[in-house]
This record gives C-alpha cells, sequence and structure tokens, in this order.
C-alpha cells in the first residue's frame, strides 16, 4: 500500500513538472526577441532602453516610412545634465558590429562609431545654432538619438532615444 501512495505522488510531480515546462514554452513564445540595448550614463545615473516597439529592424533595414515614425518617437527614458558634465554613450556590440551614429541637435559624430562606448561633452549635445545668425544657444532639453546604421549608405537598422535635461 505504501509502494501504491509512493508511485502516485511521483506521478503527480511528473504531471505537474510537465504543466510547468508547457506553461513556461508559451510564455516564451508570446513574448517578443528583445532588441539590443543602448545606454546613457551622466556621472552615476544611467538609463538604459531598447529600441520603441517597432524601431529595430532585426538586422534588416527599416522601411523609411518606419524610419521616420521612429525619429518622431517619444523617448522613454530622460536623465538629467549638469553643465560640463560628460555623457557616456554605450550601445550593445550587436550594434557595435554594423556601426552607429548619435544625433542631438546637430550631427555630434563626424563618422559612425563601430565602438562599444563614446563620450560627449554635454555642452555639445545641448548646442543649438541659428541658421540665419550662427549664433550658438544651450537648450533646456535635448532629445539624442543612437541609430544603428544599415547595409545601404542611407539605411538604418534601428533607432534609441532618450531625452537629456539641463540641470542647472
Amino acid at each position: 500500500m505504501t509502494a501504491a501512495l509512493f508511485s502516485r505522488g511521483k506521478g503527480r510531480r511528473a504531471a505537474t513538472a510537465a504543466c510547468a515546462v508547457s506553461l513556461g514554452l508559451v510564455a516564451l513564445s508570446a513574448c517578443d526577441k528583445p532588441t539590443p540595448l543602448a545606454t546613457v550614463t551622466v556621472g552615476s545615473q544611467t538609463v538604459t532602453a531598447e529600441a520603441s516597439d517597432g524601431c529595430y529592424g532585426d538586422g534588416k533595414d527599416l522601411s523609411s516610412a518606419k524610419f521616420k515614425a521612429c525619429l518622431s518617437a517619444k523617448p522613454e527614458e530622460t536623465i538629467k545634465v549638469t553643465p560640463g558634465d560628460k555623457v557616456r554613450i554605450g550601445v550593445d556590440p550587436e550594434i557595435a558590429k554594423s556601426s552607429w551614429g548619435l544625433i542631438a541637435n546637430n550631427p555630434v559624430m563626424a563618422e559612425a562609431s563601430k565602438e562599444t562606448y563614446r563620450s560627449f561633452d554635454s555642452d555639445t549635445l545641448f548646442a543649438q545654432q541659428n541658421p540665419q545668425t550662427g549664433q550658438t544657444t544651450l537648450e533646456k532639453k535635448v532629445t539624442i538619438t543612437i541609430a544603428e546604421l544599415g547595409k545601404s549608405s542611407r539605411g538604418v537598422k534601428g533607432i534609441w532615444r532618450f531625452t537629456l535635461k539641463r540641470d542647472s
């Protein structure tokens, strides 16, 4: 009689384990594959983000319409920056392998980078030049866009956006 109870317990445990595995597989199949991450660090503060929904082509270039939509998407992450701070941008190796660029009010990088980490002066990121007068002013808030460059000369595989707020 003890053997019968013992074997019934094993069956329940096996059935429970099989259900747990099945539920885990169903849950995993419902999840989207995460996009590579981009990170912004200022002092000891760090914010990290995936590409906005639909703004990562998973190795393929984004369509022109999708690219424009991603450029106007509201950034999910915001970080405060004090004048004179260094703003450090980090990207996953997958992004660096393709090469990437950074745009604030103006293009900030002269050339695309294959590095996973770059550092920028905050005043450069907040600078806004008036095209008519040539005078430069510092904005209170700026949206930076990190773009993973695509296969073609104008292609973009992914967009990550952050808001920087000047804390003065």
